[in-house]
């Protein structure tokens, strides 16, 4: 026979609380960067999910959560919280997403596009200086505490919208395209040196062509071109460690309009 709430000493409001905080962590653990990882096993997001849970628990012990009268009104809360932590998720990733553009731009000026690897964050092929930027980005996200404000950021959350007030207004929508446009403009920051340098590079190895035409520019070409984006790789870590220290705190803010109008809505 099982137990009932009365028997665990918990009562139904409690364990509503902790159903709208387990969901709310489920949906980030999905989409943020580094929990969401398809790279960390199911099992162990999972794991965090619920341990982190029952750590923000005792703080909404007192949060007034509406039973649900119907399994419709269930799945709307359920559906409503997870849409929360998703969106916080979901919105911090695209900042990846640009620096994972930048570095396809980079591939493609340089000539090595071709030279693909699988990126198991975003399931797909990128190629291989895309994903050394990604990984660069995520490695500069833990060390400036990039996934401990994002934990802080759902913790906000529900302050700023109580259990089963999420709606979807004009104002989420033109967060999502703020979004969009600054990791679009990443992007091209990210890439702009090392495209700019590569693409002087065969501006110069024409200029040589023109001159002396008999050298094989098509072998030549190719090596100095791989030579000086190698060089500009290098060189260039420190500045996109500052686009992503400095993005970082921007997308956390647009991210929080998004939220805020999930709960004035």
């Amino acid at each position: 026979m099982s137990p009932t709430f009365a028997q665990l000493g918990v009562t139904l409001d409690q364990f509503l609380a902790f159903v709208v905080v387990l969901t709310r962590m489920s949906g980030l653990m999905l989409a943020a960067p580094v929990f969401g990882s398809r790279e960390v096993p199911a099992q162990i997001r999972a794991l965090l999910a619920f341990t982190l849970s029952l750590v923000i628990l005792p703080t909404q012990w007192t949060a007034l959560v509406t039973a649900p009268s119907s399994l419709i009104d269930l799945s709307l809360l359920i559906g409503g919280e997870l849409l929360i932590g998703y969106t916080l998720g979901l919105g911090v990733m695209t900042m990846f997403a640009g620096v994972q553009i930048g570095g396809q731009i980079v591939s493609q000026t340089g000539g090595i596009s071709a030279a693909d690897i699988f990126n198991p964050g975003f399931d797909m092929s990128v190629p291989i200086i895309s994903q050394f930027y990604y990984m660069f980005a995520m490695a500069v996200f833990l060390l400036i505490g990039g996934h401990q404000q994002v934990v802080a950021a759902l913790l906000d959350t529900f302050q700023s919208i109580p259990p089963g007030a999420a709606t979807v207004t004009d104002s989420v929508v033109d967060s999502v395209v703020r979004l969009i446009m600054q990791s679009f403009s990443l992007g091209v920051r990210t890439a702009a040196p090392a495209t700019t340098a590569l693409l002087l590079a065969t501006l110069v190895l024409g200029l040589v062509g023109r001159t002396l035409p008999q050298l094989n520019l098509m072998a030549l070409g190719f090596g100095i071109n791989a030579v000086v984006m190698f060089i500009l790789l290098a060189l260039g870590m420190s500045a996109l460690a500052w686009l992503v220290e400095n993005e970082l705190p921007e997308v956390m803010e647009v991210v929080y309009d998004a939220l805020r109008g999930m709960g004035d809505g």
